[in-house]
């Protein structure tokens, strides 16, 4: 332990944002691998579980909404060592749901924690990224990825060894306790980007509308946060349902995004660099939209993977280069951008969760996957507004 607190406790600013993002997908990836067996021991179709799913972003929003002024007086560092726990234990809470109502009253405050760390973990990064003089945002959220597909895979693994997803899930909480203690037990804030107290102040306290230019970054990432949120709730269903997979592969269904999404999040700042953002987003909605057809026709389970995997490749650096966008915008403060973006982006996964397990329920689990294609097409369009 003393080894491991010295690896941890000796971090850059860099790697403790990169941590900080690894223990947040950790925390919230364990229950989705496990999905299928949930749906099946609580009895409901996919629309009653998409009702008990919009649990976390209802809380997520309403963080994302009030809690500015919370986040503000308890600081990062408490935020994350309470809210990346609290994360953890919540989804284990979900994880004994008998009902959906249980399943979103166990959520709803998941998703409050969940709004914190996210506005946390993403300024933390802008401000390392501009103390720096490079882009790390990308980066960062590559290891939200590695993050979400080691939880994929424990949990793939977890179900193939024969472990409850209760058992399962309230393990994840103490590795998560330790962890969180170990890697960010010294972690500090880092200092805000260069802006007046007024204007300080006005982001703290003011609910952060989005402007024109806001909400044409929310519609560039219409189809990717979309069709994450997809391959995150329905991966798995999809993959018992469609072809009868065992556990472990409905586990790696969801990892098999995550980790595709990872390795290209982790080199996407050399290619924004070279290429421009523009150019690196369209062409990473056209392998979305790639993804997404061949989930839609699969015929075989490989080819099922394989479009989860593209689709991970399609929605890799599309959400991380809007937050870049809003945080560099100048005319209002990087919160406040940041905030806004967020705040309304998470309205998709807000109404998402439901929709598509109606979708789901009554039209099958691959038009789940092919509602997305016309929003696909009009991120490819407003894909312009991610111009520095």
């Amino acid at each position: 332990m003393r080894v491991l607190q010295a690896l941890g406790w000796h971090l850059s600013a860099a790697q403790r944002v990169y941590a900080a993002f690894f223990l947040y997908a950790l925390a919230l990836g364990g229950l989705y691998p496990r999905m299928a067996e949930i749906q099946q021991s609580m009895g409901v179709a996919e629309g009653s579980l998409g009702l008990g799913l919009i649990g976390t972003a209802s809380g997520t929003l309403i963080s994302l909404t009030l809690g500015g002024p919370w986040i503000e007086r308890l600081g990062a560092a408490r935020i994350l060592w309470l809210g990346l726990p609290l994360v953890a234990v919540f989804y284990a809470l979900a994880g004994f749901a008998t009902q959906p109502l249980f399943m979103f009253l166990s959520l709803l405050p998941a998703g409050i924690c969940i709004g914190a760390v996210e506005q946390v973990v993403n300024l933390e990064a802008d401000r390392v990224e501009f103390a720096l003089g490079r882009r790390i945002m990308n980066r960062a959220h590559a290891f939200w990825s590695i993050g979400f597909a080691s939880a994929g895979l424990i949990g793939g693994l977890a179900a193939q060894c024969g472990f409850t997803p209760q058992t399962h899930l309230m393990v994840m909480v103490g590795v998560l306790v330790v962890l969180v203690g170990v890697l960010l037990g010294k972690f500090q804030a880092a200092k805000p980007r260069p802006q007046s107290e007024l204007k300080a102040r006005e982001a703290v306290v003011h609910f952060a509308w989005p402007s024109s230019a806001i909400l044409m970054l929310v519609a560039a990432t219409l189809g990717a946060m979309l069709m994450e949120g997809a391959g995150i709730d329905w991966s798995a269903i999809y993959m018992r349902d469609v072809f009868a997979s065992s556990p472990f592969i409905c586990g790696l269904a969801v990892a098999a995004g995550a980790s595709t999404q990872a390795v290209t999040r982790f080199f996407a700042d050399r290619f924004v660099e070279r290429y421009q953002a523009v150019r690196v987003a369209r062409s990473l909605i056209l392998i979305l939209g790639v993804g997404v057809c061949a989930v839609t026709w699969a015929q075989a389970p490989w080819v099922a993977l394989l479009g989860l995997a593209l689709m991970g490749v399609g929605t890799s650096a599309i959400f991380p280069l809007a937050m870049s966008a809003a945080a560099q915008r100048t005319d209002r403060p990087a919160a406040v951008n940041v905030a806004a973006l967020a705040q309304t982006s998470f309205v998709i996964f807000l109404l998402g969760p439901p929709l598509l397990g109606w979708v789901a329920e009554y039209f099958g689990i691959r038009a789940t996957f092919a509602v997305s294609l016309p929003l696909v097409a009009i991120s490819f369009w407003a894909a312009k507004s991610l111009k520095s």
